[in-house]
């Protein structure tokens, strides 16, 4: 779902040690209600690196930031998902980020959490700031 360099999170990451960072996606954002093939193409492989980033052993915590918006928006599949979770080994930490989580994902999730947007600058028509959203 982020496929630009030009988002906060990865400048914050590239100042950690030991964490990294891949994505699968375009610039362009998805459309929720006719995804191009080749979005689903970027989720599917983004799926494909998460499994070897968390059976791999090299990882203590694996996140896959967006993956509940990527399955709202059909990009990947439910059992797809279910598989990866699946495949988790003990010794690691699986992370599911994005709205929309699907019902039986927050059944199957020992932690959920949900950030309520009480307000928000974009609704004002503020764009992005850098250093603060990139």
């Amino acid at each position: 779902m982020k496929g630009s360099r030009n988002y906060g999170e990865l400048i914050s990451a590239e100042k950690l040690p030991g964490f990294v960072i891949e994505q699968s996606g375009r610039d362009e954002f998805v459309d929720r209600d006719n995804p191009a093939p080749v979005d689903v193409e970027f989720a599917r492989a983004g799926l494909e690196k998460a499994r070897h980033a968390l059976t791999g052993g090299g990882y203590d915590v694996v996140i896959l930031d967006e993956i509940n918006v990527a399955l709202d928006f059909g990009l990947v599949s439910l059992e797809d998902v279910f598989a990866l979770i699946d495949a988790k080994p003990d010794n690691v930490e699986l992370v599911l980020t994005g709205r929309a989580a699907h019902p039986e994902i927050v059944k199957r999730a020992d932690l959920v959490s949900e950030v309520l947007n009480i307000k928000h600058h974009y609704d004002a028509g503020v764009e992005a700031r850098e250093g603060i959203e990139y």
